[in-house]
């Protein structure tokens, strides 16, 4: 039996692709007798919903049947045939036994009933812990109380990306890591950003004063413009069309805006659609209580990464020649704070503001003349994120990572400490589960705290970029940590339509578990997901996992009521402004979303089967093909020379049609396959990866369009932008064009009816109905 052990052994710490059910053994006699285990799941969970049959998840709490064979001789058989009737009765039992262990075919596992007190043995093939038990385990390993000296201990005052306060935080993070005893490593890159001149400053004049902001936009065009300034609300798309509305010429304006609504790279791009010149953001009183003289710091990339390498990753900038992202904006800009924009609003000419903008200002007019100069220098810098990985038991090479930011503009706490914390917590606890408690995690978990968040998710879209080819195939979700806690008063949830049924079955345990149950308060009022779900934004680092490398992705956090939390940006997010916004609950608080984020992670690692929605994605298709149908429809009829009849939507609807009967097939094919068959779950579990996947334009240069997503990216690839550029056409907008249309319309049907292909199975599935 040593050797079998050590062969068991072997498996349980070694990396295969895949498990076979039973691992075959000789004994230490070299006899030919061998030694079959195998694991029985026979209790269903109890269904929560999911689109792909959750029901057919089973709770691993089975006891492993162990038959041995007995050796038989002739001259055993002839004996028995002269003994006593005793023992021939036990002669016939000892029959009975071998017959039936060879009916014990492995694909019959989930109808054998294995004996009450039969030793229970591990194979490496699944885990034995129930899910109930995982969750208690959870429960007991995390507690408020164990958050605030992992608070101090990842505090800093000065942790800016690639700095060594950075550095030193890197290096704890990867000291706990092997301190649990995981797998740990760091991956380097040498990014290009942009910082303030460290010489000289950036600069305004108005109406003869000067002002020397020391807060910034990195990415912003450089140089010095002059021209008339005006307000402009949000700079979102609808302000700048109200102003246009009321006959405003915008070419050539510095254009005013507050911060909040959106991201600063949306104002920018927005504003340069309008051909601005310049934009100015600052912090309005109406929405801000951080002073008149509290600095902004941010980026205006219209996307995600090191801008000079777009779609590749950085390693060394001097082996590429000279590219940039087409995110980067052509226009300058730059923060100012409450205090100068209060200066120059009070002394704006011209029209009234439109009503609900404010009543005490005007938007500004030509005599109003302002001067900008922005001198942001390039920087090169060394970042390092640092992972450390739970390797799975089953399907080690498949995996779910969880990253937090780990840098900051300044003190950054709840920018980036509490998730911090929250990634090491969760990695200690899940370590000791498995440790310890006998956890067997069927796949494996990757924690990993990334640098320059700030800059625009670059330390997590640099990995991706470097290993796009790798992770498409093994990495089948994310779970992002930063800016957890925010506020009490609410929780709102960002994250692909794949995991909606796992959240909401996940929010459901943890607030029956929770302590008080009220910091999930939102949960039960009403339909939960318009309480709880929110769009999941470019700036948000789960958005290129999700929308560039096609990996179901999900972000959550506690938020302040009916606003947002006042300080990130700034060099106020401190422990005492945080404590201020959530009542002092900050470790309660991160005890909860580490529980919440603990509870998906587990769940994607325990079960047979992936716990991801398909269907989901089949309802939010047929509503923007409903949409486009409707407006196809409505042109034609209204400009037939645009889009002629021969146009049909049909090839649409009926890509559509295909990956919902799809879904339904492999919804089937999981209730009459045994998910005891661990090759059956990981081809089945490999169909399922591949649908967010799918769901990238193959068509698109990842480039030139990063944001690949046809339904949740950005560019003209897009569902969306087919609405958009129908929109175009009613309104008789001179850059709606009926050939660049057509491609787009063909691109589109063709990559839906591609991942329905995919969602299919094999090559010798497809048929003429999917």
């Amino acid at each position: 039996m040593d050797q079998a052990r050590s062969t068991i052994s072997k498996i349980f710490n070694g990396e295969p692709h895949s498990y076979t059910r039973f691992n075959l053994t000789q004994n230490m006699e070299g006899d030919n007798s061998q030694v079959e285990m195998k694991l029985s799941s026979d209790m269903d969970e109890e269904a929560v919903g999911n689109g792909v049959g959750d029901h057919r998840n089973h709770n691993s709490n089975g006891k492993p049947y162990m038959a041995q064979k007995l050796g038989r001789t002739p001259k055993n058989l002839c004996f028995m045939a002269v003994t006593t009737l005793l023992i021939f009765i036990i002669g016939y039992l000892i029959g009975y036994l071998v017959h039936r262990k060879k009916d014990l075919a492995p694909i019959c596992a989930a109808s054998v009933l294995p004996f009450k007190d039969a030793e229970v043995h591990e194979t490496g093939a699944a885990p034995l812990m129930n899910w109930d038990d995982v969750k208690k385990l959870l429960a007991q390993k995390l507690t408020a109380a164990k958050f605030e000296p992992v608070f101090s201990e990842f505090s800093s005052d000065s942790h800016q990306a690639g700095s060594p306060g950075d550095e030193a935080l890197g290096n704890k993070v990867l000291k706990k890591f092997k301190e649990y005893g995981m797998t740990s490593w760091t991956d380097e890159h040498f990014v290009k950003v942009q910082d303030p001149p460290a010489s000289g400053s950036n600069r305004l004049v108005f109406n003869g004063k000067e002002e020397r902001p020391t807060g910034f936009l990195s990415y912003s065009a450089t140089g010095k413009v002059q021209g008339s300034i005006l307000y402009a609300f949000y700079g979102q798309e609808n302000d700048f069309m109200l102003l246009r509305d009321k006959n405003i010429n915008l070419s050539g304006k510095v254009i005013l805006v507050r911060a909040g609504k959106i991201s600063f790279a949306e104002k920018v791009a927005n504003a340069a659609k309008m051909n601005a010149s310049a934009v100015l953001i600052y912090p309005d009183p109406a929405d801000y209580s951080i002073g008149d003289t509290t600095q902004l710091f941010g980026h205006v990339h219209m996307g995600s990464g090191d801008p000079y390498t777009p779609g590749f990753p950085s390693f060394n900038h001097t082996q590429f020649p000279p590219v940039q992202s087409s995110g980067l904006p052509k226009i300058l800009a730059q923060t100012i704070t409450t205090g100068m924009a209060k200066n120059i609003l009070k002394q704006l000419g011209g029209q009234n503001m439109p009503q609900g903008w404010g009543s005490y200002f005007k938007l500004g007019n030509e005599s109003n003349i302002i001067t900008v100069e922005v001198n942001n220098v390039p920087t090169e810098k060394k970042i390092n994120n640092v992972f450390g990985v739970i390797k799975g038991f089953v399907d080690a090479d498949r995996y779910v990572v969880i990253g937090a930011q780990r840098d900051a503009w300044g003190p950054g706490f709840a920018t980036s400490t509490v998730g911090t914390s929250v990634l090491v917590e969760l990695a200690r606890s899940i370590s000791d589960m498995v440790k310890n408690d006998g956890f067997k995690p069927r796949r494996s978990i990757v924690f990993a705290s990334w640098s320059a968040g700030e800059y625009g998710s670059v330390g997590a879209t640099e990995w991706l970029e470097g290993y796009v080819s790798s992770l498409s195939m093994k990495a089948f979700s994310y779970i992002n940590l930063d800016g957890v806690v925010t506020g009490w008063s609410g929780f709102k949830v960002a994250a692909s339509p794949l995991m909606h049924s796992l959240i909401e079955s996940s929010l459901k345990e943890v607030n029956s578990l929770n302590k008080p149950a009220t910091l999930f308060s939102q949960f039960g009022k009403g339909d939960w997901e318009s309480n709880v779900l929110e769009p999941l934004k470019l700036d948000n680092a789960a958005y290129p996992f999700l929308a560039f490398s096609g990996i179901p992705s999900v972000s959550f956090r506690f938020t302040p009521a009916n606003s947002d939390y006042q300080y990130f940006g700034t060099m106020l997010d401190t422990r005492e402004k945080l404590n201020a916004a959530t009542a002092s609950q900050v470790p309660q608080l991160a005890e909860t979303v580490t529980r919440f984020a603990g509870h998906i992670a587990l769940r994607l690692v325990h079960d047979h089967l992936l716990r991801m929605d398909l269907m989901k994605y089949d309802r939010i298709i047929r509503t923007q093909v409903a949409q486009i149908n409707g407006k196809v429809k409505a042109v034609q009829r209204m400009t037939p020379q645009l889009l002629p009849k021969a146009l049909t939507v049909r090839w649409l609807i009926s890509a559509s049609g295909s990956y919902s009967r799809a879904s339904r097939s492999l919804a089937a094919d999981i209730e009459n396959s045994n998910l005891e068959d661990i090759e059956m779950c990981r081809i089945i579990n490999d169909r399922i990866m591949a649908v967010e996947r799918n769901f990238l334009s193959p068509y698109v240069s990842p480039r030139e369009s990063p944001f690949r997503h046809i339904l949740l990216g950005s560019g003209p690839h897009t569902l969306k932008a087919l609405i958009n550029h129908l929109e175009a056409f009613r309104a008789d907008d001179p850059k709606a064009d009926a050939d660049l249309f057509r491609n787009q319309f063909a691109l589109a049907t063709w990559t839906i009816q591609g991942c329905a292909n995919s969602l299919a199975g094999d090559i010798w599935s497809l048929d003429n109905e999917i």
